[in-house]
Parts: structure tokens; sequence; C-alpha cells
């Protein structure tokens, strides 16, 4: 009898209950939901709540009903703890942590959740790690690509400083997600017609792989994985400036990795969602379709969720891609699947085996 082809969701998101966040995330300004639920807010900032699958029981309604086995479920961005003092950073990515874990150890065969450390205090990053997978056996480490270290200046997660954290990844053979944020507090410009969310998160992305290719971690830490939130989509389009300004001033590039080395590596992926079929098949192209998985990104707005006016739904690029041979319907199953694992495990076949089991239970 032929395994049932599994759907797993490579990038989501779920908010606490309102009741579930502690009240120091309010009364510090941190974060919180709404009673009503209608709204995420920070000190000075809210977003509406635009779908009710941001929470668990709404989520799993949704997951049922678009027919997703499993869902990766990343922290939440908010809660990187940039600009915080040290003693509520900690109880604040603490605090996602330990619900992230509750949710996959009550929830095993539908979610796998990351975790979240700060880089700029690296010592107390490094415990945390410890902390998540040796007490909570979480295997995702959630990375922004930039944050603000100890006295306040805006660094890329591939600072070389941060390497005990790539060396811990290495130890536990951890998968890792790069996702951007913040870009609003260190990037100067108006924020207006959302444009951070829509053109600087991208430029993010390709800033962090930039770094992460010119140090060769791939190679460095075979047994890190790395995925890039939003298919790395600026990163897809500026490969061969890239390539171009290393060999154009090598002078600028003493004792780094050429860019060229990096491109379709085992150990870097990228998810789905960029929401056009000629994006997706760039980075196919760039980087083939085994270092590519689905990403949903949902329930933002600027997932793939169900909406009448892009009449669109959950999977639809996929089906778009597959429609117009973009891609073939084994590398279709495996984006859905095999790729999602194979970033998750690496090639521990236990740890394949036991996560296919958990959701298959």
């Amino acid at each position: 009898m032929e395994k049932r082809k599994l759907r797993i969701n490579g990038h989501s998101h779920l908010l606490p209950y309102p009741e579930e966040i502690p009240e120091f995330m309010q009364e510090k300004g941190i974060f919180w939901v709404d009673k009503d639920r209608k709204f995420m807010l920070q000190k000075d900032w809210k977003r509406p709540v635009t779908d009710s699958s941001f929470f668990l029981n709404e989520k799993l309604e949704w997951m049922e009903r678009n027919k997703i086995d499993h869902a990766v479920v990343l922290n939440l961005s908010q809660l990187y703890g940039n600009g915080l003092r040290v003693e509520e950073m900690k109880k604040a990515l603490r605090f996602q942590n330990d619900f992230n874990a509750r949710i996959q150890h009550e929830h095993p065969s539908k979610f796998t959740c990351g975790f979240v450390v700060h880089p700029g205090f690296l010592r107390s990053a490094c415990w945390e790690i410890e902390r998540c997978v040796e007490e909570h056996d979480l295997q995702l480490l959630c990375l922004p690509t930039h944050y603000m270290d100890t006295i306040g200046t805006w660094r890329c997660i591939y600072d070389e400083e941060n390497e005990p954290i790539f060396e811990l990844a290495n130890k536990y053979n951890l998968a890792v997600e790069i996702h951007p944020y913040d870009g609003e507090k260190f990037i100067k410009l108006e924020n207006t017609s959302w444009r951070f969310h829509l053109i600087w998160m991208l430029a993010q992305c390709a800033d962090a792989y930039h770094f992460l290719t010119l140090n060769g971690y791939q190679d460095k830490y075979p047994n890190m994985r790395t995925c890039f939130a939003h298919g790395g989509q600026l990163a897809q389009i500026n490969i061969g400036r890239r390539i171009q300004g290393f060999d154009g001033r090598p002078d600028l590039f003493e004792g780094k990795h050429h860019p060229r080395k990096a491109v379709g590596h085992k150990n870097i992926f990228f998810d789905t969602l960029v929401h056009d079929t000629g994006s997706l098949e760039l980075l196919i192209k760039n980087h083939s379709s085994k270092q590519v998985l689905m990403g949903l990104d949902d329930p933002y707005p600027l997932g793939e969720m169900e909406s009448k006016s892009q009449s669109s739904y959950p999977g639809k690029i996929l089906d778009l891609a597959l429609k117009r041979n973009i891609i073939n319907q084994d590398e279709y199953d495996a984006i859905w699947e095999n790729n999602v694992i194979q970033w998750l495990c690496g090639e521990n076949t236990s740890a394949k085996e036991k996560l296919i089991n958990r959701i298959l239970a």
C-alpha cells in the first residue's frame, strides 16, 4: 500500500489567547492581545488580528479545512526582544519558547514549534538554546535577520561573534529559520504604504543570506540547516550582482567564500512564499526544487490565505507551478513533505522517522 503524501506547512504562526499572556507583558508594553481578540499590541503599536486562525483551536480547524497535516510554528516576530532591558527580554522570550513548547507537546501530530534567542546577549542565548533542546526537545531555532546589540548598534545575525550560537546549532543538529522584522527601527525611512513588509523585509533576508554565504557557514556547520523566510526573494535576483562584486573587488572580500559556492547548497533552504510563479521559477532554477519547502506564512494577510479578491487559497502557488510545468508531481510532493522533513531533521534518519510517526499518530 502506497504511503499517503503528507502536506506539511513549513512557515506558520500562532498567537496565544489573551488570557495566556502574562500580565507583565502588557504592563511593560512588550506584547499582548486584547480581550476581544481583535488586535495584537505593543507600546505605541497595534495590528489587527486578521483571521481567527491566529489562535490554536481555530488554527486546527483551518488546517483540517485546508487538508494540512502538520505545521511548523515559528516564533512571533514581535518577540525578538530588540530594545528591551535584559531581564524583560529574557522573560518575554522564555514565555514565547515555553508557549511554543507546550503547543508542540500537547499537539505533537499537528505542530513542530520553534524557539527564539537574542544574539545581543550571547551567553544567555546559548543557555536558552541548551534549555529548549534538552528540556523541551525543540529542534528549530528561530533567528532574526538583524538584531540590536547591547550598545544599540544594529547587526546582521551572521556577525562572526555569533558563532557560538551556530556551534550549538551544529552540535544539536538544529534546523534554523531566518526571518526579518524591525526594519523600521534602523532603516531611516518613514513607515508608509507598508514599505517595510513589502520591500525591506525581503532586503533584510537578502542581507542575511549574503553574510551566511560569505562566511561559508553552510559548510563550516554541516549539521545546521538554514531556511530563509519569504523565499529569500531579493536574494534570488541578486546572485549575479553578488558574484560580479566578489570577482570585481576581491580586496573587499579577503578571507570570504565565493557566493557561487552556496548556490543550491544542501544546507540552505527557502520557502515558497514569493507570491508569483515567476519568482518561484527563478528560486527553483537557482537552487533546484530540493532546497524549496512549503511556506504559507499563515495567518498573516501576506501569507497564502483564502482571498476572494486574489482568488487565492493555501497552496495555490504550488498548484499553479505544477499546472505551468515549473515543477513536476514528484517535486510538488517533495516541497510539501520531504523537503520540509529534510530541513527539520537533516541526515538523522531516526529523527525523520520520529517526526513522521508523530504526524501520522
